[in-house]
């Protein structure tokens, strides 16, 4: 037989203030054996409020902040290492570069994205304390955007923004809009400098593709690549025929006001060999991290790659000349279509006595660790969600309508995510670089199969009192 109810006991449905003095303790001690449970006494609870999705990097670390239509936008970033030089020259260069209204193929919105250092360095030197960044927003048009607040723009995060947080900044996309994306390129510069002055990395990034206009893998010698090259045409491909082809291609959508996607490929020169934390931090799983968190990524691949055709690579050797880690191609086949025995990089001795490897399918990356090769990976972008074209969507009152948007957008974000893309490599050899160096070289290395941070660099570029 059931026990008799007590009048300890809480009737299913009853309001928890029903509960009697003593609340569940005393429910517990009067409730059956069978179902009486302990609840220990609780201490005071210590509530944190974490900045979710906000911040990158666990050493070196960036806080983004700011909206398209808000004040202003910047970032905040940590550990940084002290006495490094730095101004806003620094940061402009690559500002500039990512900057909207910079030609006839980008957003027409007028922003000169002129930098401001806060806090963080003292007469030109890293303090080692937070460095803020702040750039301005000058040329806010809010009123483009009232349909917006109540139309969701199709493949745009405004019905997302809904759902998950039952509030969003209306004009521009707010957080995000690519907008955002100032303050990583400005941390980015800060860690290109440092990886630079450090182990001489150099990281550059090329569009490679638009819409249907694909540039040939062999068209581009990764390690004779230049920044001037990429820089000499509008949309940043460093092959001038390929390039035309690609500005057409965004002024036919354009003046139709329509938009296209494309693919960004970035290489990284001279990275040190042992970045990268197996096995939830593989090098490459923070590459493909950084750059999914891009504005209008869509897919990321390194090395060998997985789909359509990709790089099967080996080194050029120069008559007369030492082997270098210039890569030729000598096939092109889909990565996954190999077998093992096609695809493995096999390993060599070089001149200077280095391990080395003959290919590269591996993008410069094995069991998630560099190798000491050059890195290349490459970044999809999808069409600009915002065109001027007529769309049906729904308003935040669940009706159907047609919808034409205005504001002024990128008929193809690619150009402009080159120094985005940049960045976020940056970003993250630069914070595994400080993991690697807090942990590995804490102690004396195994000099027999490890070598030091910048070994193989002429540290003297910071100067002898910085060195």
């Amino acid at each position: 037989m059931a026990a008799a109810p007590t009048s300890h006991q809480l009737a299913a449905g009853a309001p928890w203030s029903s509960l009697p003095r003593g609340g569940f303790r005393a429910l517990t001690d009067s409730a059956p054996a069978s179902v009486r449970f302990s609840v220990g006494r609780r201490r005071a609870a210590r509530l944190e409020v974490k900045a979710a999705g906000n911040i990158f990097g666990d050493y070196f670390q960036v806080a983004t902040y700011g909206e398209s239509h808000g004040g202003g936008v910047g970032c905040v970033i940590s550990g940084c290492p002290p006495r490094i030089p730095l101004t806003e020259e620094d940061m402009q260069g690559d500002l500039d570069r990512r900057r909207p209204g910079q030609s006839r193929i980008t957003t027409p919105r007028k922003e000169t994205d002129t930098c401001k250092i806060l806090s963080g360095t003292y007469e030109g030197m890293t303090t080692g304390t937070p460095i803020h960044v702040l750039v301005p927003n000058t040329d806010q048009r809010g009123g483009d955007y009232t349909e917006m607040a109540k139309a969701y723009r199709p493949s745009h995060a405004d019905l997302t923004y809904d759902l998950k947080y039952g509030v969003r900044s209306v004009q521009g996309g707010g957080r995000s809009s690519a907008r955002e994306t100032i303050g990583r390129v400005a941390a980015g510069a800060v860690a290109k400098k440092i990886l630079k002055l450090k182990c001489g990395v150099e990281i550059l990034a090329f569009v490679s593709k638009v819409h249907q206009v694909v540039l040939p893998e062999d068209a581009v010698d990764y390690e004779a690549l230049t920044l001037d090259q990429i820089e000499s045409n509008i949309c940043r491909c460093p092959d001038p025929e390929y390039a035309q082809k690609m500005i057409d291609a965004i002024d036919k959508v354009r003046i139709n006001g329509n938009s296209i996607g494309g693919v960004v490929t970035c290489i990284a020169r001279n990275v040190p060999r042992g970045l990268g934390s197996p096995v939830f931090d593989k090098l490459e799983a923070l590459l493909a991290k950084a750059m999914l968190s891009l504005p209008a990524s869509k897919g990321f691949e390194i090395g060998s790659g997985f789909a359509g055709r990709k790089l099967v690579c080996t080194k050029l050797v120069v008559v007369g000349m030492p082997p270098t880690n210039r890569l030729t191609i000598s096939n092109l086949f889909p990565g996954t279509d190999l077998t093992g025995s096609e695809h493995n990089d096999e390993f060599y001795m070089d001149e200077a006595g280095n391990v080395r490897t003959r290919t590269n399918r591996s993008g410069g990356v094995q069991g998630g660790i560099s190798n000491g090769e050059t890195i290349y990976f490459k970044v999809a972008f999808k069409p600009t969600a915002t065109i001027g074209k007529k769309q049906n969507t729904v308003t935040r009152d669940h009706e159907d309508i047609e919808l034409l948007t205005r504001g002024r957008h990128d008929p193809c974000v690619v150009p402009r995510a080159v120094p985005m893309v940049e960045t976020m490599a940056a970003l993250v050899l630069m914070d595994q670089l400080m993991a690697h160096v807090a942990q590995c070289e804490m102690f004396p290395l195994n000099l027999a199969l490890q070598e030091p941070i910048g070994s193989t660099n002429s540290t003297p570029a910071l100067a002898p009192d910085l060195a």
